[in-house]
């Protein structure tokens, strides 16, 4: 039987990351942008939102 080639799955710690910068309120509202653009309007902000969150947004930049 074929299979759709698969993506390796993002780390657990990975995804509970992700997770806590979805539901902080400090980096301002998440409706209607993508994370990377909500990452980024932080960092313009001065919030300083944690360089392993882009860097796995960019990473997995494919993957909503």
């Amino acid at each position: 039987s074929a299979r759709a080639p698969s993506q390796p799955a993002p780390d657990p710690a990975l995804l509970e990351m992700l997770r806590r910068f979805d539901l902080s309120w400090e980096y301002g509202p998440c409706a209607g942008i993508t994370r990377l653009q909500r990452w980024e309007r932080a960092q313009e902000l001065g919030l300083s939102p944690p360089g392993p969150i882009r860097d796995a947004l960019l990473e997995h930049r494919d993957n909503p």
